[in-house]
């Protein structure tokens, strides 16, 4: 029902005419072409059963904070870490929906570094910590809307300024620090207001609260559930389970949450993914 909502459509001709075989695939009456329902999804040549996966999708939006591959390897009592790991990182590409709209109203930008410790140093001159740009709704007269996250390269106008135009809708108030990265957006249709923070005379996360407060709820995430042990090849995927769980917090209705999941894991393209050799080793030493 979620792949064919209209009913049965061939990938190949389009032909809407199909019957569904003895070994539970669909034969197209046009081409005669065997499809799986799973065919160029999430799912797709998964040797895991389907009711596993649903158990896993459900697991992973009810916990508030989220679950670790160890955590869900000991749930569905998988043999391999690398499968519990494999399942989730699928699940997270598929919880950006393809299409989705842009923030409005008033919204702010910044960055946050996440990442291992390097001491003595703080802030844009740190050369080992990842670099994630944060857009946050400001609502009135208080509150924070939704979210968009994504990891760049430096903190460039060059990296920022794009981030920013796939973000937020063009025409809206961007509010950053003073930040020179930042000085590309009024050509690009923002209206940007730049906050001098040291010259205001309050601390950033208070003429700023709404970027730092998720920055700080994404390090402690980070930190609680992975154990901070993330790396740079994998970290959009948990940038994208973090915005999906963040702009869905009030909802009341937790199997929303896994209908939603389902639904965009129906339309999105199969990814293979295998962990690389250094964040196996840590996930070892974990357990």
């Amino acid at each position: 029902r979620l792949r064919w909502a209209r009913g049965f459509r061939c990938p190949k001709c389009a032909c809407a005419k199909g019957w569904r075989t003895a070994d539970g695939r669909w034969s197209c009456s046009g081409c005669a072409r065997k499809v799986s329902v799973t065919a160029g999804t999430v799912f797709d040549r998964s040797r895991i059963p389907l009711t596993e996966w649903f158990v896993a999708a459900w697991y992973m939006t009810n916990q508030k904070h989220g679950v670790s591959a160890l955590g869900l390897q000991r749930l569905l009592g998988l043999g391999s870490y690398q499968t519990a790991w494999t399942m989730l990182q699928k699940l997270r590409t598929a919880m950006v929906r393809p299409g989705r709209d842009r923030l409005h109203g008033p919204v702010e930008v910044d960055e946050a570094y996440v990442g291992g410790i390097e001491q003595g140093v703080r802030g844009r001159g740190t050369e080992y910590k990842f670099i994630v740009a944060i857009a946050v709704e400001v609502l009135s007269p208080k509150g924070f809307g939704r979210i968009r996250l994504g990891r760049v390269d430096d903190v460039s106008g060059a990296s920022l300024v794009p981030f920013v135009s796939a973000a937020v809708e063009p025409g809206t108030e961007v509010r950053t620090d003073g930040w020179k990265g930042y000085n590309g957006l009024s050509g690009q249709g923002y209206r940007h207001h730049a906050i001098n923070v040291s010259a205001s005379g309050d601390p950033a996360h208070v003429s700023m609260p709404a970027v730092h407060r998720v920055a700080s709820l994404l390090k402690r995430w980070l930190l609680g559930t992975h154990q901070g042990s993330v790396t740079a090849e994998y970290l959009d995927a948990y940038l994208n389970e973090f915005a999906f769980r963040f702009n869905r917090r009030h909802s009341r209705r937790r199997g929303l949450l896994f209908l939603r999941l389902m639904e965009h894991a129906v339309v999105t393209a199969p990814t293979r993914y295998r962990p690389s050799r250094s964040n196996c080793q840590t996930r070892n030493h974990n357990i």
